[in-house]
């Protein structure tokens, strides 16, 4: 057993409850059951077969309010592994379900049998005729699609909130629409072909001139009851005409029966009957959007009223004027808001049915928008507002900054207000429409249907669309709940057919929770049309069944999932899956979502448990160890929920008391341990080019086994030599700034064959050049950020450096009047920000009177204006560091390579490299993992420079990419160099 192996059973649920109904049954803890195993594996490869417990509990939750184990998943590579599982699926008479983002809120993603991942090698983006069309793969977001059409100047017609994370696959499978695509710029009407997989492994390209002629010759059956389909519906007018009056108004309840309406071939019905099919038909390979333009002039509003139905009532006027967007938000929707950074604290004081209008008109150029300003002057002058608080200024702006504001309160509504949520209790998200001009009726009836049944749900949706959502919080685990819960759906589905004709799924598709009322909204005949599609294009009900139709009146009852209570910084998680992809680890072990869903389900087990104990043994490595402890999921979860801070937690619970006293030995004798990390680096340096690499990774490997695999680090071949022994002599007397090399270069040296100075050496020129002379405190060996420590969860001696550096840095600043410039970001984030919680009271006061600044931003705004740019390179692509998306430092890094290249790039998807200060080193597959598609762009093409602002990140980026990476920072000192 190594020295310092991390404590077993450290992580077990503490205080834990009854066991709960819905946990994972003993008998499933061996996970998949070995002949499924060994059939799937022997097909596809056991490397694309997940089958651990772990893997299937972690698979087994979305953004829904549904949990659904599946038996096993598959990661499909490619269409050739996707019709091989349906192969399987047909001859063993088997499910299939497919998953992407797990973002819908209607359990569409999950099943019972065979769960097929589809995002994990399904992502990328070919923009097409200069941006007119775009060919996209299912798992790619919707937010990296748009990235690459931003350039050229279109976007998507659909708009989801959860842009970020949904993937294009779900979103045709659902026809998700949005702010603004209403029902002209969904789906539906901007998709222009798709390549699909029927249930029978048929491939069809919708865009193939032959298609047609094809699918006859493979699906004759399908092709004739199509189209006999088809002709049944035209020869009823009274049948067709309630079809297209159906979709006048938002609808994805059920299987597009138009497409048998706009369709004239096989070929051309299926490619609508796709669209909001939820996977039940065939699986998306592929789509091909027709885009539109990206109107880039903005006019915006937020609009405070006395009441929803006052709010809605303003809906029509703002339609009549040529908004693109008019959404709602109610007074729990945006009193729960003050949760989201940015969004003004007094809105919690906002009166109880006070109620929003985010109001937005859109224009190609800046005449077309003054036009715009006209008209939306015209209709306020028309509107009684109000301003309750203080924040509430009632006025149309132009300012980008607050727009953003405004959306992003807007687009937290189901996270914001589910994190708001009672603990433990489970979150229905409800979307309907109704004709806009009854907006204002349907909002008064639905806030009595609440009250009658006890809820006091928070509404907001697309008013524009007459397009309504609504959160419903109830406790899954009490029978009493569950019921009335069903009571306030029967009467809220019979409200909103027989008093609105409305729709019950406007923009979230048909899902488990609605597919009861199928009938009730679209009546028995258009209902028995869509079982007669279900069965002519699966015969065999292999995909998705009880997905989108079920005969089963409480079928939307069946399968909720309870919430037990977790450590309280993730309590707040709905499930929605907005962090995954930010994660570095998502296509490696786990994803922040994952890591709370596990350990939902310990708390759901008894002690003891065979499903616990499988889920601790596999929790360590999947969870806590692969982590990178970056916490850009904290960014991504509009309720700043922090899984890498938990799993720091996690790792400081599994230290022994040994380890623990190591890591705060050498924090109080960090000098000692500088010195010596420098002269190892320098001596490995020296054996590695004298050929010695094996023998270095040989030592590294038996010292993991021997002390810790998580805490020893493995030789990389790219690691860089050792830093000068001694840093730029400077003074103190004429300083304008404290300036602080960080200790990772103070042990490391730039990049290999590289002429010129150090960072430290450049940091210090550019400063005098500029005028603004730094100062190098000599006693800056032995002090650290701490990060060090903190990353690893070690929390004495994270306390002794963090206190250390903080004592320092105020007596090197004189107090905090000179400010500390700190030359790499996650140190700088390291000292502003993660040190304070591990300071005594009087350092904390101490700390408060600091200004520390990245050097990157130092650079960008104090030493460029006073340097002369006496040379460019011609291109530049950078590195953003995760430290940098937490400080807002990217846009300083942008500033300082645009000084020094013609032309900067930041690669589409650039994230976290997952280096993670040694975390690279430890669990290499993590970075490689994490830095694989941004590799993939930055090595596609040449750059002059490869520049970022933390060496270990830029080490992690060298390992991926085979190119050197070196600080903007040098490439500046180069530029300006006389």
């Amino acid at each position: 057993m190594p020295l310092l192996e991390p404590r077993p059973g450290a992580l077990r649920p503490r205080d834990v409850g009854a066991p709960s109904p819905d946990r994972v049954s003993d008998e499933r803890a061996g996970g998949t059951p070995e002949a499924l195993r060994a059939d799937l594996s022997e097909l596809l490869g056991a490397e694309k077969v997940l089958w651990k417990v772990s893997d299937l509990v972690r698979y087994a939750s979305d953004a829904s309010p549904y949990r659904f184990v599946p038996r096993v998943v598959v990661v499909a590579e490619d269409i050739d592994d996707v019709s091989a599982v349906l192969s399987y699926a047909h001859g063993k008479q088997r499910e299939v379900v497919f998953r992407a983002a797990g973002t819908s809120l209607n359990g569409q993603a999950q099943g019972e049998d065979i769960l097929v991942d589809v995002r994990r090698h399904w992502s990328g983006v070919e923009v097409l005729d200069g941006g007119l069309r775009a060919r996209i793969r299912p798992g790619t977001t919707v937010l990296r699609a748009n990235a690459a059409l931003a350039r050229h100047g279109r976007i998507l017609g659909p708009d989801p909130a959860s842009a970020i994370a949904c993937t294009l696959g779900g979103v045709v499978a659902n026809n998700a629409s949005g702010m603004t695509a209403g029902t002209t710029r969904n789906s539906y009407r901007t998709l222009s072909s798709l390549t699909l997989v029927l249930p029978t492994g048929t491939v069809v390209d919708t865009a193939d001139p032959l298609a047609d002629e094809e699918l006859a010759r493979a699906e004759p059956s399908l092709c004739r009851g199509l189209m006999g389909i088809k002709r049944e519906i035209e020869a009823k007018p009274g049948l067709a005409a309630r079809i297209r009056a159906k979709h006048e108004i938002k609808n994805t309840t059920g299987y597009r029966l138009d497409a048998y309406l706009d369709g004239n071939t096989p070929v051309e019905i299926l490619r609508g009957l796709m669209v909001g099919s939820e996977g039940t038909l065939g699986f998306i390979s592929e789509v091909v959007f027709d885009t539109l333009p990206l109107d880039r002039e903005l006019t915006s509003a937020l609009l405070f009223f006395p009441s929803l139905p006052a709010a809605a009532a303003a809906v029509p006027l703002f339609n009549e004027a040529g908004a693109i967007a008019v959404e709602v938000m109610d007074g729990n929707t945006l009193r729960a808001s003050v949760s989201v950074a940015g969004v003004p604290a007094d809105w919690a004081d906002l009166p109880r049915d006070t109620t929003a209008l985010l109001v937005e008109f859109r224009a190609p150029d800046e005449a077309g928008r003054a036009d715009c300003e006209r008209r939306a002057a015209e209709v306020l002058a028309r509107l009684e507002l109000v301003a309750p608080v203080a924040s509430v200024t009632n006025a149309f702006t132009r300012d980008p900054g607050t727009i953003s504001g405004y959306w992003k309160a807007r687009k937290a509504f189901v996270t914001a207000v589910g994190g708001a949520r009672a603990p433990g209790t489970t979150l229905i998200t409800e979307d309907f429409a109704v004709p806009p001009g009854r907006l204002a009726e349907a909002c008064e009836a639905l806030l009595a249907l609440q009250a009658e049944h006890g809820f006091d749900a928070a509404v907001a949706g697309h008013a524009a669309h007459g397009n309504l959502h609504f959160l419903l919080a109830f406790d899954a685990g009490l029978p009493a709940d569950v019921a009335r819960y069903a009571a306030f759906m029967d009467a809220f589905c019979r409200l909103t057919v027989e008093r609105f004709d409305g729709s019950l799924k406007a923009e979230h598709s048909t899902g488990r929770n609605m597919a009861p009322f199928l009938e009730l909204e679209w009546g028995p005949e258009a209902t028995e049309l869509m079982w007669r599609t279900k069965r002519i294009i699966d015969p065999d009900l292999v995909l998705a069944p009880r997905v989108l139709l079920d005969r089963d009146p409480r079928a939307h009852l069946r399968g909720l999932k309870t919430i037990p209570r977790v450590e309280a910084v993730a309590d707040p998680c709905i499930e929605c899956g907005f962090c995954e992809p930010t994660c570095p680890s998502e296509d490696v072990t786990t994803t922040p979502r994952q890591r709370i869903v596990l350990r939902r389900e310990m708390m759901r087990q008894p002690p003891g448990s065979p499903v616990l104990e499988g889920l601790l043994d596999a929790y360590g490595y999947d969870a806590v160890d692969t982590c990178a402890g970056d916490s850009t999921c904290k960014l991504a979860c509009p309720v700043g929920i922090d899984t890498g801070a938990l799993m720091k937690d996690f790792r400081h619970r599994r230290h022994g008391a040994r380890e623990e006293r190591v890591a705060e030995l050498a924090a109080r004798h960090f000098r000692t341990v500088e010195s010596a990390a420098r002269l190892a680096v320098a001596a490995a340096d020296t054996v590695s080019q004298r050929g010695g690499a094996r023998f270095l990774r040989a030592v590294t490997g038996v010292a993991r086994k021997a002390v810790s695999p998580d805490l020893v680090p493995q030789w990389l071949p790219r690691i860089p030599g050792a830093a000068a022994r001694v840093l730029p002599d400077t003074r103190r007397v004429g300083a304008v700034a404290v300036y602080y090399p960080a200790c990772v270069n103070r042990i490391f040296g730039g990049p290999e064959g590289e002429p010129g100075p150090s960072l430290p050496e450049a940091v210090v020129a550019l400063s005098e050049r500029a005028g603004l002379p730094v100062w190098i405190p000599r006693d800056v060996y032995g002090t650290c950020c701490a990060t060090i420590w903190h990353s690893k969860g070690h929390d004495a001696g994270n306390r002794v450096m963090a206190n250390r550096m903080v004592e320092s840095a105020w007596g090197w600043t004189a107090g905090g009047r000179l400010p500390l410039v700190v030359d790499a970001s996650s140190c700088t984030l390291g000292i502003a920000h993660e040190v304070v919680p591990y300071l005594t009271d009087d350092n904390r006061a101490l700390h408060a009177q600091l200004r520390v600044v990245d050097s990157v931003v130092w650079a960008a705004e104090e030493l460029l204006p006073r340097l002369e740019i006496r040379r460019t390179i011609g291109s530049a692509v950078l590195h953003p560091t995760c430290s940098m998306e937490h400080l807002g430092d990217t846009g300083a890094l942008r500033a300082v390579a645009e000084a020094c290249a013609e032309e900067v790039v930041v690669p589409d998807d650039a994230g976290c490299c997952a280096f993670a200060g040694d975390r690279g080193m430890l669990h290499p597959e993590l970075t490689a993992s994490a830095t694989a598609r941004e590799a993939a762009e930055v090595t596609a093409r040449t750059f002059d420079a490869h520049l970022s602002a933390n060496r270990m990140c830029e080490v992690g980026m060298d390992q991926a990419t085979g190119r050197s990476y070196h600080s903007a920072l040098l490439e500046l000192e180069r530029a300006t160099r006389p």
